[in-house]
Parts: C-alpha cells; sequence; structure tokens
C-alpha cells in the first residue's frame, strides 16, 4: 500500500508522494516558550513522532525540523510581568519542554531552530514581500511591517474562509495597516517592552512577527519547497493560512501537504495555560500513570480527533498499556527478547491509512491475546512469533516495553535504575523471610511494595515486578 495522508490544504486523504524519492522534510510548529508544556502540547509531539516513525519504517530518509518560538508577545508579556529577562523564560521552558519530551520517547528532531537565531532570513523574505509588492512599511512611525492581505487573491484557501468575512488581525494596532486583516511581518520598538528584545533592521530597531518566524525557518532547513507542514488544528487559522501566503507571495512553492492533529481538551474547553484547565506531566505522575502510559493514551485516538481528557480513560489507557507489557516481559523471559518481527499486514493497512493507530492497536492487541493463549498452551513457537511481531508493531508506536527508554538504559529511564536496585533489596529481604518460613515478613515487604505502586508476581524463573495495578 501507498502512505495516504489527510491533506488540508485539499480537504481530502491523498496518496503521498514526496517531492524528492526517498526523502522527506517534515516540518513541526513547535512550542511558543511562555510557559512549560501541558498534555496537550505533548499530544503533538508524540503523533509527530509516530508519523516521523512510520516513515523511517517505510523505507525513507526523513528530514525533522520542530521549531521553537523564542520571541512573541506572550513571552514578553510574561517577561514583563515576571520581572525576568524574555530569553530565560525561554530557554527553562524549552528545558521543561525536551525533559517532557524524552519522558515521553519522543525521537529528537534533524534539527531544533530557534527564531531568534534566525532573524536575518526573516529579514530577506520581508524585503522581497515588499519589493514584489506584496508587504509594505507602516507610514505612521512605528516601524512595523505588514503583509498586504489584499494582494493574495488565494488568501483563505487552507482554512476555507473568504477574507471579506474574516475579522481584524489582532497581532498589532490597526492604525498603521491598510486594511484590519493585514498582519504584521516586522515589529517596531515599543517603549513599554524590553530594551533587549529587539534588533537591527531596515526599517528600524523591531522584532519578527510571529507568521514570518515559521517561513523563514522551513526555507533555512527544508528549501523553497518541501512535503509536510504540521501543527495543531488551531494553527491552521491564521498562523498556517499567512504562512502560505507570505511564502508563496515571495516565489516559494512551500508545503505540499498540510497534517493537523486535534486538540486536547476538558469538558469540551480546549486545554491551555491562559484558561486555567491545563495539566502537564507531573500531574499526570501524581496519578500514579507512567508516561508510556500517556503515550499509548496518545496512540489510542486518530491523531485527528479530539481527545476529551478524562481521568479515567487515562487510567483505562494505562490499564490497557500493562496488559500488553505484561505479555511482553512474560514471554521474553520464556523464550529470550529475541529480534523484532515482521508487520501484519492489518497493521500495516492501517498506519498506510492516514497513520490510523486505533485500528493498528486492534492489530497488535489480537496478537498479544495470540500469545497470551500460547504462553498458557506452552507453545513457545508461536509465542516467539508473537512476541517478535508485538514488538516490530510496538517499536512503530515507540511503546516496546524491552526498548532502553523504558527500561533504564535510554533517555526516559534516569531513575530506573535507583528503583531496581531498592526493589531488587526489598525482593532480597523477602526472598530471605521466605527461605526462613517467615510467610508473615514476606507479605509485609510485598504488600509494603503494593502500597509504593511495585505489583510484585512470582514466576518459575523468580520474582517479577512492575509498575501499578495487576489485571
Amino acid at each position: 500500500m501507498t502512505l495516504r495522508l489527510y491533506d488540508t490544504a485539499t480537504r481530502s486523504v491523498r496518496d503521498f508522494v514526496p517531492r524528492e524519492a526517498g526523502k522527506v522534510g517534515v516540518y513541526l510548529c513547535g512550542l511558543t516558550l511562555q510557559a512549560p508544556p501541558h498534555i496537550g502540547h505533548l499530544r503533538s509531539g508524540v503523533n509527530y513522532d509516530v508519523l516521523r516513525r512510520w516513515l523511517l519504517a517505510s523505507g525513507f530518509e526523513v528530514t525533522f525540523i520542530r521549531n521553537l518560538t523564542d520571541i512573541d508577545d506572550k513571552i514578553l508579556i510574561r517577561a514583563m510581568d515576571q520581572g525576568r529577562p524574555f530569553w530565560s523564560i525561554a530557554y527553562a521552558n524549552e528545558q521543561a519542554l525536551d525533559a517532557a519530551y524524552r519522558a515521553l520517547n519522543v525521537l529528537p528532531p534533524t534539527y531544533e531552530p530557534r527564531a531568534t537565531g534566525h532573524v536575518p532570513e526573516m529579514h530577506e523574505l520581508i524585503a522581497k514581500l515588499i519589493g514584489t509588492g506584496h508587504a509594505y512599511p507602516a507610514t505612521d512611525g512605528s516601524g512595523d511591517v505588514y503583509f498586504d492581505v489584499a494582494s493574495w487573491p488565494a488568501y483563505g484557501s487552507l482554512s476555507g474562509q473568504s477574507p471579506d468575512a474574516m475579522q481584524p488581525a489582532d497581532d498589532a494596532p490597526e492604525r498603521g495597516k491598510r486594511d484590519p486583516r493585514d498582519f504584521a511581518l516586522w515589529k517596531g520598538v515599543k517603549p513599554d517592552e524590553p530594551a533587549d528584545a529587539y534588533w537591527p533592521s531596515p526599517w528600524g530597531r523591531g522584532r519578527p512577527g510571529w507568521h514570518i518566524e515559521c517561513s523563514a525557518m522551513c526555507r533555512r532547513y527544508l528549501g523553497a519547497e518541501f512535503d509536510i507542514h504540521g501543527g495543531g488544528l488551531d494553527l491552521t487559522f491564521p498562523h498556517h493560512e499567512n504562512e502560505i501566503a507570505q511564502s508563496q507571495a515571495a516565489g516559494l512553492p512551500f508545503a505540499r501537504y498540510w497534517v493537523h492533529h486535534g486538540l486536547v481538551s476538558i469538558a469540551g474547553t480546549k486545554m491551555g495555560k491562559s484558561l486555567g484547565n491545563a495539566l502537564d506531566l507531573a500531574y499526570v505522575d501524581s496519578l500514579g500513570v507512567r508516561p508510556v502510559e500517556l503515550r499509548y493514551y496518545y496512540a489510542a485516538a486518530h491523531y485527528r480527533s479530539r481527545i476529551d481528557y478524562s481521568e479515567d480513560a487515562l487510567r483505562e489507557a494505562g490499564v490497557a498499556y500493562r496488559r500488553i507489557e505484561g505479555f511482553v516481559q512474560r514471554a521474553a523471559e520464556r523464550v529470550g527478547t529475541g529480534q523484532l518481527g515482521t508487520l501484519p499486514p492489518g497493521f500495516v493497512a492501517a498506519m498506510d491509512d492516514d497513520l490510523n493507530t486505533s485500528a493498528a492497536l486492534a492489530v497488535l492487541h489480537e496478537t498479544i491475546r495470540d500469545g497470551n493463549t500460547a504462553l498458557t498452551a506452552g507453545d513457545d513457537v508461536t509465542v516467539r512469533t508473537a512476541l517478535a511481531d508485538a514488538r516490530a508493531m510496538l517499536d512503530i508506536l515507540g511503546l516496546d516495553p524491552l526498548d532502553a527508554v523504558w527500561t533504564g538504559g535510554g533517555r526516559a529511564g534516569d531513575l530506573r535504575d535507583a528503583v531496581d536496585s531498592l526493589v531488587a533489596l526489598a525482593l532480597e529481604q523477602r526472598a530471605q523471610a521466605r527461605a526462613r518460613k517467615d510467610w508473615a515478613a514476606a507479605d509485609a515487604v510485598r504488600d509494603q511494595l503494593k502500597q509504593a505502586g511495585v505489583v510484585v508476581e512470582d514466576t518459575p524463573q523468580g520474582p517479577r515486578w512492575t509498575i501499578g495495578e495487576q489485571d
């Protein structure tokens, strides 16, 4: 089969045909760093990580760019409120984002450019737009430069909106604009904002508008035309609409496919720091839900669907993942870890069908059921095949329980070695109590571990422990 993706620009599922055979360029709009990430932001990282892994498994060489917006109105407001340099806020939140992505086994991007590192490229694009009549410096002395929406007849095509029905762009005062819908490419210096948040430019000291940042970074790392531009559904308008307009007006073919993921909401309301309903990774951890289980929670929903968060649904995802994990661990103890197997045709078909991870997981769970039946029957041949195939599917989804990331030898397992040692010590004490037939002491150790969230299962190969409730 051929990978098919829903393209927002054409509002249809299309066969994916890269610009260059065997190579794919992907640009994901990353976070604006005014605050630490919440689980809505983290869904984006996981969804596009799955896309990237599937492209790699399909034989493509992938250049994956995920930008960081480290200069923006929201960041400056936060800096003034806190009395801190804007760059220190952005950097601290970048560190928090990196840690969260590592915990969720999101592969690092090929490049992760910051907006502040690409101001010269933005100047070049803005100058070209002015030269072709698609942008203009404001005449009010503000130093602002605006994109002329009326000069671009295709404006609104991505979001399906008519320019006549659009509200004014709210990224700058209207006084310097020819048209209220025009959006800022460059923002002149303002006396009430931090003095270090500006750069020299042909139009005076100022800083970039949000939209021109991404166009400049796309061009710098992926060229004039590239394959996939991704981001949240809420970025379709105005951010991505404006990116298309300014990039194509500057002569860049730009993105061939536009892929947008659904949002995470609470009680039907979009999750956001400004709304006071944002939940972060620490909150999820306080529920006893591990990062790998949160990743499964994301994967269980189609990337384009909205996830309406509930604690019950998150816990159910954790239980479902622990069933998978339990089979993998028991099978590995029985037949060895072996190598990754082949991907079942049903799994491949589901992933090629617009990354239908929910259907792909159904194939995985069927394989797990067959493997558990074989374990009970003592059919080691079938167990070995089921384990290998299950791990191949889990690897695509970034969920393989035997991956070093989850077992302590990789990026997400920094504390696992310490936990292993402590649990091993407790299990040794339990074993000594059992050897001297002190059953009360042995049970007390097991109960204490259970209260700490560590479940011990006695197997023919010795005690095995897992985090969470035993199914």
